[in-house]
């Protein structure tokens, strides 16, 4: 074999080699359809929101403390039956009397601290609030940087099958919620047909029904203010687990919500992650480099009141 017929060979190879990388891209990657509607775990309006970890930690200690009350007067009245010298009546009764004075004030204490919470808790049941995202007029949106045929460019996926649930408790902003938000990753799009192939078939795996959906668990929301009216615009932050070709990592979102009227509510939540905290790779393109690891995933969202 003489070297121009090497060369010919070599160059069929490559060539070779390059279509069927991007014929399995193509074929694996699918068209982007979605297997389902969109949808995601509902919340229920009338469940009221457990203790935060603070409040939790608060009751703990109060039993601590009750329990120790109890055993020192156990531990007290021991003693006194114990005791070799009898204790005249006169004082043991004036004890007594004191100690079940005590115990009814406590008592009534405990009694009222109660009334107030059960009045509390219907108070915040009635002015409780199920938002629905509607994703015909929300998006979910990636952005990164690469260098495209020399050229530095923004690549911008986004969809507006995006699902979740958000509860607004107007007596106690502070207990409102935030529902799981799933995202249909199958259904992101870019300006470039094989590049949303590549994302289904190999950097996202999103062509594959385990990994069709992005899903985002918040566990905290902070900064959420004293009281929401119709209007007003608010900033707070959203923590939580994001999971990405099943893998799970804690990010937090900074988030913008406006009550636009008693029925909808509009926002937005944005966050940068480096994609390879999640395992994911960016497979070699020809005239693509320098990706960047840094992504900024943002949601806007118009939610509407719904009863379930």
């Amino acid at each position: 074999m003489n070297g121009r017929t090497l060369i010919v060979a070599l160059i069929g190879a490559i060539i070779g080699g390059a279509v069927g990388i991007f014929g399995f891209i193509y074929f694996v990657g699918g068209d982007g359809t979605a297997s389902q509607p969109i949808s995601a775990p509902t919340l229920d309006v009338n469940a009221l929101p457990t203790l935060n970890p603070t409040q939790s930690f608060n009751a703990v200690t109060q039993v601590a403390q009750l329990n120790s009350q109890v055993s020192d007067l156990q531990a007290t009245i021991d003693a006194l039956s114990a005791a070799t010298t009898p204790i005249p009546v006169e004082a043991a009764t004036e004890e007594a009397q004191a100690a079940t004075e005590e115990a009814a004030v406590e008592a009534t204490e405990i009694l009222t601290e109660a009334t107030e919470a059960v009045a509390a808790a219907a108070n915040t049941e009635a002015e409780r609030t199920l938002y629905r995202i509607d994703s015909a007029n929300s998006e979910a949106k990636f952005v990164l940087q690469e260098d495209l045929r020399g050229s530095r460019i923004d690549v911008i996926g986004t969809t507006n099958e995006v699902a979740g649930d958000i509860i607004i408790d107007f007596a106690n902003p502070a207990a409102s919620q935030i529902g799981t938000i799933r995202i249909n990753a199958r259904t992101l799009s870019t300006d470039e047909e094989m590049r949303n192939r590549a994302i289904r078939s190999r950097i996202l795996q999103s062509a594959s029904d385990e990994h069709e959906f992005i899903e985002f668990v918040p566990t905290a929301i902070t900064g959420l203010p004293d009281s929401i009216n119709v209007g007003d615009t608010h900033n707070f932050e959203i923590t939580g687990n994001l999971t990405l070709v099943g893998q799970t990592r804690e990010v937090t979102f900074s988030a913008e919500a406006t009550l636009a009227s008693d029925s909808q509510l509009n926002g937005t939540a944005t966050t940068t992650i480096n994609y390879t905290e999640w395992g994911i790779a960016i497979p070699s393109a020809p005239g693509v480099a320098n990706v960047t690891p840094e992504v900024t995933l943002s949601i806007d969202f118009a939610a509407v009141q719904t009863e379930s």
